[in-house]
């Protein structure tokens, strides 16, 4: 049996009464769910992907990887910075629904769609790429909602970031990246202006992260490369930027760039050996740090010199 598509996406709308279901929408997936795979299982084929939409209402990130390849965690996307940057809010707090098997699905990309619609898309480049690697490194579907036939050479550019696609496709690592500092908001309070900044991850190819400039205005981003889980303790990492597609120099302890408003950065660190031995103390976060003698070392972000 050949179904004549490898994708099914099923929608929430138009509920029935409970009183002809009696199964809530878990049970009206399920239903469905158990369709494909005794098809599936009867004809020999492999099933298709199953994506489920019903827009977050019953927290799909917690039962949908049961059924299901992928599940919306939002109501729908609209080309616009305010929503790109609340669909990211969100995802500080959802991303570990996402793994190898199952994918929180933030939506449709709107990249491509600046000018169309009523009213139109506003995203400017800055703002396209920020949300093309969200995207990207969040694992969610990279479904492309603008018609390629007039894209433009900045859309066609986004969309085809190797370096990214790769990264979200991983064979081997499925979880998305997670924030590790929210940067102008406070650390886990939700904030759909100023979503959290500071992200990182693994993957098979080193160490990701993404920096998010939420401010209205170009900003200097600083942060200290131990505050991610992913980084090794005394290590010094050769910079990757995924975007530019150039190696920028070595890390130790911290990184400190510009970005313009609303724009982003996306890296990958490799170990490049131990870190200078002259780098004081030998710990390098902020607090709980002590030297040889035992006595406490507390430099609030401050290395102090030998």
């Amino acid at each position: 049996m050949d179904w004549g598509f490898d994708y099914l996406k099923y929608d929430n709308c138009y509920i029935p009464f409970d009183n002809l279901t009696q199964v809530n929408e878990v049970g009206r997936f399920q239903k469905m769910a158990d369709a494909i795979a005794a098809v599936a299982g009867r004809t020999g084929t492999a099933p298709f992907w199953y994506s489920l939409c019903e827009w977050g209402w019953q927290q799909p990130w917690i039962w949908g990887v049961t059924m299901a390849q992928s599940w919306r965690i939002d109501g729908d996307i609209k080309p616009y910075w305010p929503n790109i940057a609340a669909i990211i809010d969100q995802a500080s707090f959802q991303y570990w629904g996402s793994d190898f098997y199952g994918h929180n699905d933030y939506d449709i990309m709107e990249v491509g769609n600046t000018g169309q619609g009523v009213p139109p898309g506003n995203l400017t480049y800055e703002e396209a790429k920020t949300h093309f690697t969200a995207w990207a490194l969040f694992k969610s579907p990279l479904i492309i909602g603008t018609d390629l036939t007039n894209a433009t050479d900045e859309t066609i550019e986004i969309l085809s970031i190797k370096d990214l696609i790769k990264i979200n496709q991983d064979p081997h690592i499925g979880k998305s990246i997670s924030p590790f500092d929210w940067g102008v908001n406070p650390d886990y309070v939700s904030n759909s202006t100023h979503p959290a900044e500071y992200w990182s991850g693994n993957s098979s190819y080193g160490v990701v992260f993404m920096i998010l400039n939420s401010q209205d205005t170009p900003a200097t981003m600083f942060w200290q490369l131990i505050n991610s889980w992913a980084v090794r303790a005394g290590r010094q990492y050769n910079v990757y930027d995924m975007w530019s597609h150039t190696h920028n120099g070595t890390a130790v302890r911290n990184m400190t760039l510009e970005l313009p408003a609303h724009g982003v950065a996306a890296l990958l660190l490799t170990d490049a050996g131990p870190e200078p031995p002259a780098e004081y103390p030998w710990c390098a976060v902020d607090n709980h740090c002590s030297y040889r003698n035992g006595t406490y070392a507390i430099h609030n972000g401050q290395l102090p010199t030998t």
